[in-house]
């Protein structure tokens, strides 16, 4: 089953969102992934792994710059069980716009998408 997490606020969102993703492990998923807003930076960073939140957060700890830090207080997590498309890091959510200039994670299937 599907979840989200999102968080705005002065704490640092990648351990408020993993923590988050943590205690949706007991619905069940096959991939998750994180958006990271750094507003030092004025950047969107995003984090998907196949598998469990475990592997997640390894790839958080080498493909985030500074996400220990306090640069991301806005983001977005996403747990995904997939009903329709491969469990890939392709289909994790969250997804991108195609300027990269925002974040979605969905629960459902847009059926839509090419309009």
């Amino acid at each position: 089953m599907c979840g989200i997490v999102g968080y705005v606020g002065q704490r640092n969102a990648t351990g408020v969102i993993v923590s988050g993703l943590q205690r949706l492990e007991y619905r069940g998923y096959d991939s998750a992934g994180v958006a990271l807003y750094s507003s030092r930076r004025k950047a969107l960073v995003r984090v998907r792994s196949v598998g469990k939140i475990a592997a997640l957060v390894s790839r958080i700890e080498t493909d985030v710059p500074d996400q220990a830090g306090l640069d991301y207080t806005l983001g977005i997590g996403h747990t995904r069980w997939a009903t329709h498309g491969a469990p890939t890091e392709a289909n994790a959510h969250p997804h991108f716009s195609r300027s990269g200039e925002f974040a979605v994670a969905h629960n459902g299937i847009i059926e839509n998408y090419v309009a």
